[in-house]
């Protein structure tokens, strides 16, 4: 499992964001260290703070720099002049915002997922904030309809439900439909009542259909989990995505 380090000017930023991002992920989280501030209460960057935390996450899945403002990207830069060359090379600087990013790299590196792919699903961890306040279109897509169960001629299986989840399928929700599947040998799609589809392997993908709360919406799996990933689903649908979480999930 890749490695995340966060470099910001303030600590008390940096713990906050990492604490939250951490919460999404749960114990499968991946380790994360602040490189932050020239101490507690001071702010500031520290290149040679930066590279100790390198040093002391570097592994040979690699390791992911979260960054927030100009002074940052510097020290981070220069960090990397002062580990060896191996150590270097297995870091990736991501031009990702830094609590929105770190959020989305703590879930998708806790699915096992690589550090090319961990950047690039940070990197996109804006796409549904821009997305849902861009977007002015009010045109309503006809309901979908059918039994909760069925198969396609294709062979995969649909499961279609409301979503009631109180504030929609954002990040928190989103966290733990992609952690649930995680462990799961299957491929799943959601599709929102417009018809756009997003792989639920990717906590960006499922923000940027923007689904609200009442939005009917298409689960979709195949492969040789499917059945499972489809339960596993339902499961979280059944307790409102997290908003209802005493609700006993079915067998």
């Amino acid at each position: 499992m890749i490695s995340i380090v966060v470099v910001s000017h303030s600590h008390a930023l940096a713990a906050a964001a990492i604490q939250l991002a951490q919460e999404m992920a749960g114990e499968r989280a991946p380790r994360v260290l602040a490189a932050a501030g020239l101490d507690e209460t001071t702010l500031g960057t520290d290149a040679a703070a930066i590279a100790a935390a390198y040093e002391e996450l570097d592994g040979p899945d690699g390791t992911l720099v979260l960054l927030d403002l100009g002074s940052a990207v510097l020290s981070a830069e220069m960090a990397l002049d002062f580990v060896e060359p191996e150590v270097a090379g297995r870091v990736r600087l991501c031009p990702a915002p830094l609590v929105e990013g770190l959020v989305v790299a703590v879930v998708a590196a806790s699915t096992g997922a690589s550090l090319e792919a961990v950047a690039a699903e940070a990197s996109g961890a804006l796409r549904a904030k821009q997305q849902h306040l861009t977007d002015t279109s009010s045109d309503a897509a006809s309901p979908l309809s059918a039994p909760a169960v069925t198969a396609a001629p294709d062979g995969s299986l649909e499961f279609r439900t409301v979503l009631r989840a109180k504030h929609g399928l954002h990040a928190r929700p989103a966290a733990l439909v992609v952690t649930a599947l995680a462990e799961l040998d299957a491929e799943v799609d959601v599709v929102a009542p417009d018809g756009s589809v997003g792989d639920a392997s990717s906590i960006t993908q499922l923000q940027a259909l923007d689904l609200a709360h009442g939005d009917q919406l298409l689960v979709r799996a195949s492969g040789p989990d499917a059945q499972a990933a489809l339960d596993a689903v339902r499961a979280l649908a059944e307790r409102d995505f997290g908003d209802r979480p005493d609700v006993a999930t079915a067998s």
